[in-house]
């Protein structure tokens, strides 16, 4: 039976662990084990099995998962059986870049329209679309059932676009600019800050290059 309470640590695995089941089926692959799906994805065994256990029950013991069938309910849970429209806020490079990427479509994430307030941009074609005046968001909101914005206008444009496009109906924020962002409870949002994710990684790159100069000290006393 699958629960409701789902902690966001196991949220932020299950796409993972589909992207996993995806490239073991692409390779015909129809059984998979606990401990090979764990491995793929860098987690140990037991934190797969509870974070499974709280989507449903799958898999025999002893035997494995049918990667077919739990690759299904991993993207029936992720709600990547029906379409979603999307609208790109800001048709920089990170926007532009957006309208290129092949997994998008591969997962039924379907970018709609791609608006700009620079009157530069406006009109001109990325990709497939063409890009539409910010002013005219709350019609193309509706004429295209836009389910999610992405935002990916500079840091001090962020919070009055998010608020336009709670204004326009959008329910669901992913916010590419490097700016914190206010929404009302009931609206999921979600932060991709590459300067901060960098950050991070240089904080891991520094201790562990403390730790090898302390082993090189001890080694030499």
């Amino acid at each position: 039976m699958e629960r409701t309470n789902v902690p966001n640590a196991t949220i932020n695995r299950i796409p993972l662990y589909l992207r996993s089941l995806q490239e073991i089926k692409d390779r015909n692959r129809q059984i998979i084990s606990s401990h090979e799906l764990a491995e793929l994805v860098g987690v140990q065994p037991a934190q797969l099995r509870k974070d499974l256990s709280y989507l449903g029950e799958f898999g025999t013991r002893g035997v494995g998962y049918e990667v077919e069938h739990l690759e299904f309910q991993l993207a029936r849970r992720l709600g990547l059986t029906r379409e979603w429209s999307i609208a790109v806020i800001g048709a920089g490079r990170i926007g532009s870049a957006l309208l290129y990427y092949k997994g998008f479509k591969e997962r039924n994430l379907a970018i709609r329209a791609i608006l700009d307030i620079d009157e530069k941009k406006i009109g001109k074609k990325v990709g497939s679309l063409i890009i539409q005046d910010m002013r005219d968001l709350e019609r193309v909101v509706r004429e295209e059932n836009i389910d999610v914005g992405i935002i990916t206008t500079p840091a001090a444009s962020a919070q009055g676009v998010a608020d336009q496009l709670l204004k326009a109906g959008v329910k669901a924020i992913l916010n590419f600019a490097p700016a914190s962002i206010n929404v009302p409870e009931g609206v999921v949002l979600r932060h991709v800050d590459l300067a901060v994710e960098l950050q991070i990684l240089t904080f891991f790159l520094r201790r562990h290059s403390l730790m090898e100069e302390k082993m090189d000290e001890e080694e030499v006393y």
